[in-house]
Formats: C-alpha cells, structure tokens, sequence
C-alpha cells in the first residue's frame, strides 16, 4: 500500500494531466479544423480517450486512478476507500483539474483565466451528463468485479467516454473535477460557470444510482481498505 501523500499526488497529477488533454486538445482542434465542429470533437474525443487509457495504466498502479470525485464518492460508499482517504483524494483532482487547464491556456499562449461562455444548460443536457456518470461508474464496476485487470479497466473506461462523447448532448464531461475545470477557459471544451453546478449535481446522482444498481446487479462485497 502506497502512502496517503503518494496516491493523492496520482489524483491530483491524473486529473491535471486529464484536463489538459480535454482543453489543449479542444484549442488545437479548433485552430485546425476550419469551422467544422463534428471534426474538432472528433479531434477532441480521441485525444481524451487516448489520453485516459495512458493515465489509468501509469496511476492505477498506485492510487486506482479515479481521476474523477465521483468514482472515489462511488469507492468510498462501496468502502474501497475509507472516506478520509478519498476526502484527500477530492481535493488533489479539484486542484490538478484547475491547474491542467491552466497549463493548456499556457502552452497555447492565451490568457491563464479566461471564463467561459459556453453555454450547456438545459434538461437534455443535464440528463445527458447524469447518463453519463451513471454509464461510466457500472462500465467501472463491471469491469472490476470481472476481473480486476488495470488493463481492462483502463480500455473499458477509455471506450466507453469516447463513445459517450458523440452519445450524449453534453458531450460527457461525466466528472465534477473536469466540470469545474473547463468552466475557467473560454474555448471549444468550456462551459460557462452558471451552468458547471447543475451539471455536477446531474453527475453525482449519476454516480449514487450506478453504485445502487451495481451493488445489487454485481453483488458488490464491502470491501475495507485502509
């Protein structure tokens, strides 16, 4: 078992670098794709798909690589995590999520904080973020109660927010971490503050309904980690 510092560092670290995938990405393609929206997402969805199967593979090892409040909210009801442990891990992807968008806005030489206005409001689209998480965090549990494979995890995890991407309206954000992330930048992959609360709400009753259904669907052991 790696120390408390360690895997909160992996968090934080994971999420950051998460982060800057989705804005630099979503910058890039927009600067090259000419005005076409369909290939600037398409640009963005694989550099993130790509990029989260690389993050879980390198962090998994060490803190499980939630990269994402509500997969250790979910981790910590199913005690995979007791919750002061998980409570350092929430904080870690709050503050790496910031800084990765961030370090976008400074590799593509614009403004460190630029506020969104990208607007994201809306029942289709809150219903789509709480499908979303929900779709994540049972594709999560599946593939833990299946075999535990970091490789697995990591593939299935990859797919699936690549998939769900072009499957929902909101374009998945799926993570309250990265929601208040890309609410700071003014670019393709933003989302105007007003708007960041209600997705994060439509995300964690995402995530509590994925683990009540999974508790039952997988028969989840209450598992105690330290």
């Amino acid at each position: 078992m790696h120390s408390l510092s360690k895997r909160a560092l992996c968090e934080g670290l994971g999420t950051g670098l998460l982060t800057t995938a989705v804005v630099g990405s979503g910058i890039m393609a927009e600067r090259l794709a000419g005005g076409n929206a369909a290939i600037a997402l398409l640009a963005n969805t694989i550099a993130t798909g790509a990029g989260l199967i690389a993050l879980i593979l390198t962090f998994g090892p060490i803190s499980g690589a939630h990269l994402n409040p509500a997969v250790t909210v979910s981790m910590a009801l199913k005690r995979v995590i007791m919750w002061p442990p998980a409570a350092a891990y929430i904080v870690a992807q709050f503050a790496g999520g910031i800084a990765g968008t961030l370090l976008a806005h400074v590799m593509f030489a614009i403004p460190l904080f630029s506020v969104s206005h990208h607007q994201r409001a809306g029942v289709p689209q809150l219903i789509s973020e709480f499908v979303a998480t929900f779709g994540l965090l049972v594709v999560i549990w599946a593939a833990v109660r299946a075999n535990d494979s970091i490789l697995l995890i990591a593939v299935s995890v990859a797919m699936y927010i690549t998939a769900a991407y072009w499957f929902t309206s909101s374009t998945s954000f799926a993570n309250p971490a990265v929601t208040v992330a890309r609410s700071i930048t003014d670019t393709f992959s933003g989302i105007r503050p007003v708007d960041a609360p209600g997705f994060i709400a439509a995300q964690i009753l995402g995530a509590l309904a994925a683990t009540i259904l999974c508790t039952w669907l997988f028969r989840l052991p209450p598992v105690q980690c330290s």
